[in-house]
């Protein structure tokens, strides 16, 4: 049986800033709007950690079961390395969806807003269908795009709007520059194992544009965040612009991906970005609000 570190370890603690990223570039634009509830942020939070745990132990599960992370370069795979039975996995997998599921309903239920129950049980659906199903979409190099509406557009948007019953120009820029932000981190992973993806058949995206097409979106992903501050201090006030100032803990990751880096020395491209995303966040949340 797997340990608790090798657990914590298989639910990839290193991708948790994409799932509090977007809930602090909501809050921030909420309270923007003069919506600010701790309470719906508190949820929003626990719904955003649990889903993204839940998806990464089903990632695990998927992959583990096909064999596609047999010879995977990065974190431990609990699946993969034998050091796990599938079904307890699976099992967590299903716990942590849940999870999310029932918070997600209680959020719901206590705001009024039901509709958004359609959006919960699409970002559910995505998380499984991942790597999950027969045709996993993540294997036909949908997983860019997934990612960038449930983890940006959804996850900064749903936490603005159970506040404020309605979403702003700048919550929208935050959106779309966390969404770019975590897009880039799926990016720079895939980008690390495109050769044993290639090996084990699974086509996603930078399997497709190959190397130094996939290097390219990374750094245009990356740019994206940084105009969009721009905008933000342009158009409203020059505090706004404040995310610009992230922008320095992205010259390791920016180099290795410049300078061909493969394999364990991209490891540290993805925890940079990580950390960039999660900065850029917190400091739109404060420039939108001085």
């Amino acid at each position: 049986m797997a340990s608790l570190s090798e657990w914590i370890e298989g639910a990839r603690p290193r991708t948790l800033p994409n799932a509090v990223a977007p809930v602090v570039a909501g809050v921030g634009a909420a309270i923007a709007l003069d919506a600010f509830s701790w309470w719906r942020s508190l949820l929003a939070l626990l719904v955003s950690l649990s889903l993204i745990v839940g998806v990464n132990y089903a990632n695990d599960y998927s992959d583990g079961i096909r064999g596609t992370d047999e010879n995977r370069v990065g974190p431990l795979r609990l699946v993969g390395s034998g050091v796990a039975a599938p079904k307890a996995v699976l099992t967590a997998a299903l716990i942590a969806l849940g999870l999310a599921g029932v918070l997600g309903l209680l959020l719901v239920a206590l705001t009024g807003y039901w509709w958004l129950l359609a959006m919960g049980g699409l970002c559910i659906l995505g998380a499984w269908f991942y790597t999950g199903g027969k045709k996993p979409y993540g294997y036909y190099g949908f997983g860019e795009i997934a990612v960038f509406v449930f983890f940006g557009l959804a996850g900064v948007l749903g936490t603005v709007y159970v506040q404020a019953g309605r979403i702003s120009w700048a919550a929208l820029a935050c959106a779309v520059a966390v969404g770019c932000f975590s897009t880039a981190v799926l990016t720079a992973n895939n980008l690390r194992d495109i050769p044993t993806d290639v090996e084990s058949g699974k086509l996603t995206l930078a399997t497709r544009l190959g190397d130094r097409g996939t290097r390219r979106l990374y750094l245009a992903l990356l740019a994206v965040p940084y105009v969009l501050a721009l905008v933000m201090g342009f158009a409203t006030h020059s505090l706004a612009a404040l995310p610009l100032i992230s922008a320095s803990l992205l010259y390791q990751s920016v180099s290795a991906i410049r300078h061909n880096a493969t394999g364990r020395d991209l490891i540290p491209a993805l925890r940079d970005t990580g950390l960039a995303m999660l900065a850029w966040a917190v400091l739109a949340a404060v420039g939108l609000n001085l």
